[in-house]
């Protein structure tokens, strides 16, 4: 009992409730006092019994019966036996008495018919009014567990068929984890209580169970030796226990257990073969059911996952972590940084986590601190009075102070000043701000969200980044994946950008060839998404006909064309040849120094290391 004081009566109120017209309403209560327990009657109608004898208080003992009315209990201290807080409580006892075991393949109702001596023999087994009942009582349990769709359900269904077909007083069943063996799932019914009772079950039956694949009898149970240490057993009187498999496909998922204290009642093999077949067919319900619920929780999971608000396009793998992302730190308040290289939609993924939090109706305040004069930042973040320094005629809020209750973006935080990251650590801190040229203090509720393209760890380590600055913004962190890291995105991408800027510039588009698809497919798109939006707005602009042709495409990317295609135009292959010629004088006329080449052409070393590449070019060394 972890309890200080646990009241039973007939109300619902009371923490054990015992539905019997002879209990009163409030009967008695046990109360903790030190280590010992105390049970008083609180002036019940028919008082409380305590191993047969009225009481008005007294000290429990383990194994103490309670009486009140007509319903028993069991008192039992948790240092001699440990509660379990299922329905289901182990103990050491193994089988005695006149035993017998029945295994799967040997199953009356589990046997196939081919597995009989002859087909005579099947079509000669006995019909009896017995068999008739236990088949009918199969064919109405199967059609009743295969209605119920939940674990949860679907056992209580089968404990309480159980106790319709056998003379038990109480029925358990305990289902396993495959891969540990240990009981994930258990419920005990008592014929006179209810669900959710407690049933003591043999843990060496279980095991040999369990273990064996076989089904257990066992009657006159206090006769045999090996149960009077077993109290669990002995005190309620146990006479006969029954206990199967629950197997599925050559696996077993647990066992159903049965018992019964009345010596008139005992378990014999007919019923011990109808418990078998019925555990075969729950088995499956069970293994069924948990898989149907595996698949509606992922499918949730899933939901939950792909139906963020976003605008971000993409459906990669790398795409759907991000989105997975989103959808399990938007809920939180937690500090996010966002990193990765330059376009590759890290404001995106900020807006998403606003849009999809709680602050969603609040503002939305984006503030790029590679953008804005160094000079001009400490007023853009904190706001600033009149008068604070030339030029301030009038007061202003600062963005921080402005999305209050909301969220604040900061792009580029890479680039901030080291006097601002003192100060924005403050922020972080206190969550309060105080306006250039104030004195005044003003609370803030805010959630911070940072991106950047640099290696914040290296800015730290070179001393451009304050280190405690950095473990506050990177609470949690989430790397935008690169464009050429996704490539199957990069189709999806060009057409919405090519029927967005279509509409954008009133210009009917139908589509992108299959040659300018490929040239988009194969380029690295170093500037990421940003750049093939850029791409796609330039071909649409600057097309003439109702597809985008390669020729529409910037020349980086043109050049990716694959060599041979015969889709390839004639003047296409021209300015690829007179690209070829122009580049290979210039690397010849440098002396094969391809920075000095660049600059003759007027284009950077990348792009130029880039071009060689696509035009299949080799410089002489290498010819």
């Amino acid at each position: 009992m972890n309890r200080e004081e646990v009241s039973i009566g007939r109300e619902p109120s009371n923490e054990i409730s015992v539905l019997d017209s002879s209990v009163s309403r409030r009967h008695c209560l046990i109360r903790k006092e030190g280590e010992a327990f105390q049970i008083r009657d609180l002036e019940s109608r028919n008082g409380t019994f305590v191993n047969g004898v009225p009481l008005k208080e007294r000290t429990l003992e383990h194994t103490d019966q309670i009486q009140i009315g007509s319903s028993v209990l069991v008192f039992l201290t948790s240092d001699a036996s440990r509660e379990s807080s299922s329905s289901v409580q182990l103990d050491g006892a193994g089988p005695g008495g006149p035993t017998v075991l029945l295994r799967k393949e040997d199953a009356l109702y589990l046997k196939p018919p081919e597995e009989f001596a002859n087909v005579q023999e099947f079509a000669n087994l006995p019909v009896t009014a017995r068999g008739v009942r236990e088949l009918n009582a199969l064919s109405n349990f199967s059609r009743a567990v295969n209605s119920v769709r939940t674990v949860e359900a679907l056992q209580k269904k089968v404990l309480e068929s159980l106790l319709e077909v056998a003379p038990a007083v109480r029925a358990a069943i305990l289902l396993t984890d495959e891969s540990t063996g240990e009981f994930t799932s258990v419920l005990g019914w008592d014929r006179n209580l209810g669900p959710n009772q407690p049933v003591h079950v043999s843990q060496t039956i279980a095991a040999h169970v369990l273990e064996e694949g076989v089904a257990v009898l066992c009657n006159d149970i206090p006769e045999d030796a090996d149960f009077h240490a077993a109290e669990s057993l002995v005190t309620p009187g146990i006479r006969s226990v029954l206990a199967v498999p629950l197997a599925v496909f050559d696996k077993t998922i647990g066992l159903l257990y049965l018992d019964a204290d009345d010596p008139k009642m005992k378990f014999d093999r007919g019923l011990l073969e109808l418990v078998t077949a019925l555990g075969n067919v729950a088995a499956l319900a069970i293994e069924n059911a948990r898989h149907f619920e595996w698949l509606e929780g992922e499918n949730r999971r899933l939901r939950q996952e792909l139906n963020i608000e976003h605008n971000m396009v993409g459906e990669s793998p790398a795409m759907r972590e991000v989105y997975k992302f989103i959808s399990k730190v938007a809920t939180r308040e937690s500090s996010v940084l966002i990193w990765g290289e330059s376009g590759t939609g890290k404001e995106l993924v900020a807006r998403a986590i606003h849009r999809n939090s709680g602050r969603a109706e609040k503002p939305f305040a984006a503030i790029n601190c590679a953008a804005i004069a160094e000079t001009l930042l400490e007023s853009e973040f904190f706001g600033h009075e009149k008068g604070a320094f030339t030029g301030a005629v009038a007061q202003k809020r600062g963005k921080l102070e402005l999305a209050d209750g909301g969220t604040v973006f900061l792009d580029e935080i890479g680039e901030l000043a080291l006097p601002l990251q003192s100060k924005l650590l403050r922020v972080l801190q206190e969550r309060e701000v105080e306006r250039v040229g104030g004195t005044r203090t003003i609370k803030l509720d805010i959630r911070l969200v940072a991106a950047t393209n640099r290696d914040l760890k290296a800015a730290v380590q070179s001393g451009t980044f304050r280190e405690d600055l950095y473990y506050r913004l990177n609470v949690v962190s989430i790397r935008a994946p690169a464009l050429r890291e996704r490539r199957e995105d990069i189709s999806l991408l060009a057409s919405y950008f090519t029927a967005r800027s279509a509409e954008k510039v009133n210009r009917r588009v139908m589509g992108i060839s299959p040659t300018a698809r490929a040239c988009l497919m194969r380029y690295d798109w170093p500037g990421n998404v940003r750049e093939l939006e850029n791409a796609i707005e330039r071909a649409v602009v600057l097309g003439s006909s109702e597809v985008i042709l390669p020729e529409d495409l910037p020349d980086a990317v043109a050049e990716e064309a694959v060599p041979g295609d015969e889709t390839v135009t004639p003047l296409h292959n021209a300015v690829r040849e007179a690209k070829k010629q122009v580049i290979c004088r210039a690397i010849e006329q440098a002396g094969e120094n391809y920075t000095e080449a660049a600059k003759a052409l007027g284009v950077h070393p990348n792009h130029l290391f880039r071009l060689v590449r696509t035009l299949g070019l080799k410089p002489k060394r290498q010819r």
